[in-house]
């Protein structure tokens, strides 16, 4: 694994095994550059032995396993921590605190680590101490109620809002915000990265409309496929478009490609359900390759809703280098991109056997391995 560039290079980070939120987090710093090691359980190293970890939120870390339950283990971690700018814990409330590697625990080796914890519900609050996923965490922070479609219970999406975008991501950009503090203070800080909190800020635009009642209940509104200017449509052959074309000039564009004509005022909500089947007739009369070829080049905002193996080989996508190949894995490329900075390494995880510069010499390493300590 080639040396660190990148506008996080430097900064390292521990990175305590956990569910995918957690490691995501880590992912995004490692892709901006950050040294990254992973935390694993020594069973977990052990067993993975010497092959790379295809895993996409593990590409550019190294990865170890220590036994956190045992004394040795905990004096190893707190050497690691003492050589580390940053950790990402993604226990329960009060768990890092009972192993003795709570926040206090690591600032009173190294005053300067950032702690990122993320947990579903927080710190504190009634539910902080129960368990959770995705689906419970949007449903509590009012994002559910928001999603699906009129009539239809509400729709969870996969969990991207509140394990990835609410959490991870979140926790990244925590991360980033005590970094810079850290620079003027020379102190680092705790971040409590809760889903719910972020799920909640995510939809920081619709609360005003939610309360106003601008916007209406799920599934009735312009963005929510209460529109038939925003929505998927079935083609011939099973596939679907996307259609997003909400200003006026993009919708008579869109018509006008699709060759429709005396259709009623759009404006009028009342004449929806009309468009919306003038519409859904239409993209069925031809197959989605058809309708790729009429809306190629065009301002209709109509595009193809593809797999995520076709999002792989799309023009655009390639052109922009939007996924890469890493070991036996097609990923997508590290976002956000900076001007000038070179591609980040994104090699497959590997164990890291040498501990010196995190401050445990090969002595201490070998003897905390004899133990079954380390891995």
């Amino acid at each position: 694994m080639s040396e660190r560039t990148g506008p996080l290079a430097g900064v390292r980070v521990l990175e305590l095994a956990g569910l995918a939120p957690g490691p995501f987090a880590g992912m995004m710093l490692a892709d901006h550059g950050a040294e990254v090691l992973r935390v694993d359980r020594v069973a977990a190293v052990e067993r993975a032995g010497d092959r790379p970890r295809n895993d996409v939120m593990d590409r550019g870390k190294r990865t170890i396993g220590l036994d956190l339950k045992s004394p040795e283990g905990v004096s190893a971690l707190k050497e690691l921590a003492r050589h580390a700018d940053v950790i990402i814990e993604v226990f329960r409330p009060g768990v890092a605190e009972r192993l003795g590697i709570g926040p206090a625990d690591l600032h009173a080796v190294n005053e300067r680590l950032i702690y990122g914890r993320m947990t579903g519900w927080g710190q504190q609050g009634p539910l902080a101490s129960t368990a959770g996923h995705d689906i419970d965490y949007i449903a509590v922070s009012g994002v559910l109620s928001m999603l699906g479609r009129t009539g239809e219970k509400p729709t969870p999406p996969i969990n991207i809002l509140g394990d990835f975008a609410g959490g991870g991501l979140m926790l990244a950009y925590g991360v980033l915000l005590a970094l810079v503090e850290r620079g003027r203070t020379g102190k680092g800080r705790v971040i409590d990265a809760a889903m719910v909190d972020g799920a909640s800020v995510l939809f920081a635009m619709f609360h005003h409309g939610a309360q106003s009642g601008s916007w209406g209940p799920r599934g009735t509104n312009l963005l929510d496929t209460g529109a038939p200017m925003y929505d998927t449509y079935e083609t011939a052959d099973g596939e679907h478009m996307a259609v997003g074309a909400l200003e006026p000039q993009f919708w008579a564009e869109m018509v006008t490609l699709m060759g429709l004509t005396e259709l009623p005022d759009r404006d009028d909500r009342a004449n929806w359900p009309a468009l919306r089947e003038r519409l859904a007739g239409a993209f069925r009369s031809r197959t989605r390759a058809e309708w790729e070829a009429v809306f190629e080049g065009s301002d209709a905002c109509v595009s193809p809703v593809l797999s995520a193996a076709e999002a792989t080989v799309h023009p655009h996508n390639t052109a922009r280098g939007t996924f890469v190949r890493v070991g036996e894995v097609t990923q997508p490329a590290p976002a956000p991109r900076l001007d000038g900075v070179p591609e980040a390494d994104l090699s497959p995880a590997t164990r890291l056997t040498d501990l010196s510069s995190w401050g445990l010499t090969r002595e201490d390493a070998t003897a905390l391995r004899d133990k079954g300590v380390l891995a």
